[in-house]
Order: C-alpha cells, then sequence, then structure tokens
C-alpha cells in the first residue's frame, strides 16, 4: 500500500491544497486525496502543521556546492557532494555543470555523472556543459585559451552521451555564433539540450539557431549584449520566441530585480526557470575558493575575482525561490513552478517531475512559512534521519 503524507498543504504543481494526503509508492505518487479517504490501516506519516509539501526542485546550473566544484575534480565522489549539499537547499533533481575547461575533463565529467545517476536516491538528472564553444568575447570567468569551436570528435561525443544517460538529460550551452546551423541541428536530433550564452549572436541568428533546435538561454541577461533599441540581440530574441526557456538567477546581484520583473511581463513565469550558478561556498562557511588556479573571493552576496568579475553565485534555489517572492513580487505558486515544473519542461522531463500527481517521481521538498527547506525526499525517500536537513 505504500506510505501517506498528511498534515501539510500540498502545492501540486497546479494549486495549493489544504486536507490532503499524497500516496508514495516504490519511489512514485501513486495519488493525491483528502485526508478523510486515507485508509486507516495505511502506513501514515504525519508532516509538521503548516509546513507545504511541493515538487522538489530542479538545478540545471550548478558548478559546485559543499566545497567541491565540478571543474577541479569532475569525479563521481564530487558530484555525489554536490548533489548531497545541494538538497539540503531542496534541489532534489540536478545537472552538474562543467565550465569551459581543457578538452581532456568533458569526458571523465560526462563518465562521473553516468555513474552517479546509477546510484539510488542520488538526485542527478544528467550534465551540463556550459562552454566551451562560446565566444571568446563574451567569456565571463571561463579562462580563454580554452574556448574553442566545436571537431566532428566533440560532436560525436556529446551525441552519444543521450544514449548512455537514458533516463537523464544532456545540455549543451554554446554561442549560435561561433557554430554552424547544422552543429546546432545535429546536437538537438541527438536528443541533446541546446542554450544560448556566453554570446554576441545578433537577433536574426539566434532566430535562426532556433529554428534548427535550439530551446533555451542560459543566465539570461549574464554574458550576452544588453538590449538596445536598433541591436535587439539574443535578449530580445530569448524573450520574444515562444517555446523557448530562459535560466535566472534570481539573487538581485547578476541581473536587477526590475530587469527580471521586466522579462516576466515580456516572456511570462511560464517560460523562464531558477538557476543558481552555484560555487563551492555554497552550504559552506567558505570565505574563497579556487577556480583556474585564481582565487575567488566571497563578498557582500557576492562570488568575484580580485579584479570583480562575477564568477558563478552565492545562492541555493531556496532562497532562490524565496526572491521571485519577495524580490519580484511573484506568486508562492508561480515561484515554486520557476524551480521545479518549468525547469523540468525545458528539459523536457515534465512527465515525470515538477508535479504531484500518480506517475510522477516522489521527489520532493517540504518548507516552512518561511520557505526555509525543512526536508526532501528523492525516489520516495526521505533526507537521513528524517528530520528538518538545512536552514535553507
Amino acid at each position: 500500500m505504500g506510505q501517506f503524507l498528511v498534515g501539510s498543504r500540498l502545492f501540486t504543481g497546479d494549486l495549493i491544497l489544504e486536507g490532503h494526503g499524497i500516496a508514495l509508492d516504490g519511489g512514485r505518487i501513486t495519488g493525491v486525496m483528502p485526508e478523510a479517504d486515507v485508509p486507516a490501516e495505511a502506513d501514515i506519516v504525519r508532516l509538521p502543521a503548516g509546513s507545504l509539501l511541493a515538487p522538489g526542485f530542479i538545478d540545471v546550473q550548478a558548478n559546485g556546492a559543499g566545497g567541491v566544484l565540478f571543474n577541479g575534480d569532475p569525479n563521481e565522489d564530487t558530484v555525489l557532494r554536490m548533489a548531497a549539499s545541494l538538497r539540503r537547499f531542496g534541489c532534489t533533481g540536478l545537472l552538474p555543470t562543467l565550465i569551459t575547461d581543457e578538452r581532456s575533463r568533458m569526458r571523465p565529467a560526462a563518465e562521473a555523472v553516468i555513474a552517479a545517476a546509477g546510484r539510488p536516491e542520488n538526485g542527478i538528472l544528467g550534465i551540463h556543459f556550459e562552454g566551451p564553444f562560446i565566444s571568446p568575447d563574451k567569456p565571463g570567468v571561463h579562462d580563454p585559451r580554452h574556448i574553442r569551436q566545436p571537431d566532428d570528435a566533440d560532436l560525436d561525443f556529446l551525441c552519444r552521451l543521450p544514449e548512455r544517460l537514458p533516463h537523464g538529460r544532456v545540455l549543451v550551452t554554446l554561442a549560435p555564433e561561433r557554430v554552424e546551423d547544422e552543429v546546432v541541428a545535429r546536437l538537438a536530433g541527438a536528443g541533446v539540450v541546446v542554450s544560448a550564452g556566453h554570446t554576441v549572436a545578433g537577433y536574426g541568428r539566434t532566430l535562426d539557431a532556433v529554428a534548427h533546435g535550439l530551446t533555451g538561454f542560459t543566465h539570461l541577461f549574464n554574458a550576452m549584449p544588453p538590449i538596445s533599441g536598433r541591436e535587439p540581440g539574443v535578449a530580445v530574441a530569448a524573450l520574444e520566441r515562444n517555446g523557448t526557456w530562459c535560466g535566472i538567477i534570481a539573487d538581485g546581484i547578476h541581473v536587477d530585480p526590475a530587469t527580471l520583473r521586466m522579462a516576466l511581463a515580456a516572456k511570462g513565469p511560464a517560460g523562464l526557470f531558477l538557476v543558481t550558478d552555484a560555487m563551492p561556498p555554497v552550504g559552506t562557511d567558505a570565505a574563497e575558493f579556487e577556480l583556474y588556479g585564481r582565487r575567488i573571493f566571497r563578498r557582500d552576496g557576492r562570488l568575484v575575482t580580485e579584479g570583480g568579475t562575477l564568477a558563478g553565485a552565492d545562492i541555493d534555489m531556496a532562497s532562490a525561490v524565496r526572491n521571485c517572492v519577495g524580490l519580484l513580487g511573484l506568486p508562492l505558486e508561480e515561484s515554486l513552478r520557476m524551480a521545479s515544473l518549468y525547469p523540468a519542461t525545458f528539459l523536457g522531463m515534465q512527465d515525470r517531475f515538477g508535479r504531484l500527481a500518480a506517475g510522477h517521481r516522489a521527489d520532493l521538498v517540504m518548507l516552512d512559512a518561511e520557505l526555509r527547506v525543512l526536508d526532501t525526499w528523492i525516489d520516495g525517500v526521505r533526507s537521513p534521519l528524517g528530520r528538518p536537513s538545512a536552514e535553507g
């Protein structure tokens, strides 16, 4: 019969329900029903009064956490440590992100994710290669020495990966102006999710890439030209084109909240989703870390080089959800969808994630009244000891 979780309000992905319970069995949700209809003989787990149970958060862009950096040591242990650390903040699904680096790091990174994804209750949903096929004119903190254009070996490697991650996703961020349409089409045709980022692509070039299979935009407004009246560019193409998705970093630093509110008005929340761009300090009290042999400093909510260049973000998914409510003025329901259903939809995984509905995977987050994380479930398994797992 499985378990019935009762006592908490439920956000189903569509609406908030009072007085309902959720049934779990075999790592899946088997139903949502009024508490009065839960069988008396069932295995009932009573959750704290005043809590909210919602679909677990999905982060498609996390470079590190818990003191480790994926680029620093792209192995299975690093992946699992990142996932465990970010789970404390409600993240039950993760794409570890390898930013632009030496060619020799891409294959070990993929092998690490494949191995980690095979473990139970791991939360690993695939891998994100943010580069190296980006623009040298918009590197951000990426090392320009490793920026390059893809060759046949790269494309063969990337196009074979989806077959080795049959239940996950491969996401590639590239600069559309640095590749031919045929490259975008080949990747998309092989099941790779293609996103534009670290780019100076014009409006027309971006739309051509969309027509050939590009569906995403990586950390909208960051590492791309600003919107101009006579040069709409990649950002306007992202906001205008239906059927595409934009990742946003809602930390109040990477993009001004007013600009994000403009993006929401232009595209609607069901087109934007939250990412963290997290780095090793997230989940720790570390004051600095190393990237490409350079020291990155944690200062006033920012992660910056000595010269002040932003180097990823110092934010977690639960904080991003709170910022959607507090900084952007979004309803709670939309804020939660931007952390769960919308990234799941961008990845083409909305049939399994992002809703509390029969047949969906039992990946859940429990929040208190202040939207701090109390607990999580992955594949129906509650976090260790079944007690509050973070301050969130």
